[in-house]
């Protein structure tokens, strides 16, 4: 068994407190299902946000999925000139028997083009 970490992102549509939600619980989940990760996997978990999120907390979304005694913290993403708006990111540490070539990040929505360059990730563009 070995720590690995995971990275997510995924973009919101509007800063509203159940659609932040919603979007944090699916990346989670996808970031579940695409390494095959119980909550107990999870070690920890630091989610970024960017600055024009403001209706919530990310981690509020773990907390409803079961991860009450993982250590959660939420912090500002860096407000770099031209960067993606809406924006929450994650990463997780995990312990799973995947090798880090096998770990699987999930971007989501328009989260996915933010990391092309991971070949193992899983990308879904919006349906815009």
């Amino acid at each position: 068994m070995a720590v690995r970490a995971v990275r997510g992102a995924t973009q919101l549509e509007e800063d509203s407190r159940e659609h932040m939600l919603e979007r944090v619980a699916e990346m989670v989940l996808d970031v579940m299902a695409a390494n095959e990760l119980e909550v107990d996997d999870f070690i920890s978990v630091i989610f970024t946000a960017t600055s024009d999120l403001v209706s919530e907390f990310p981690a509020y979304a773990a907390r409803r999925l079961g991860f009450g005694d993982v250590p959660l913290i939420c912090a500002r993403e860096l407000e770099i000139a031209g960067s993606m708006p809406r924006v929450v990111r994650m990463m997780a540490h995990v312990e799973t028997d995947l090798a880090k070539s096998e770990v699987t990040h999930v971007y989501l929505h328009g989260a996915a083009n933010l990391r092309r360059d991971l070949t193992n990730a899983r990308a879904v563009p919006d349906e815009r």
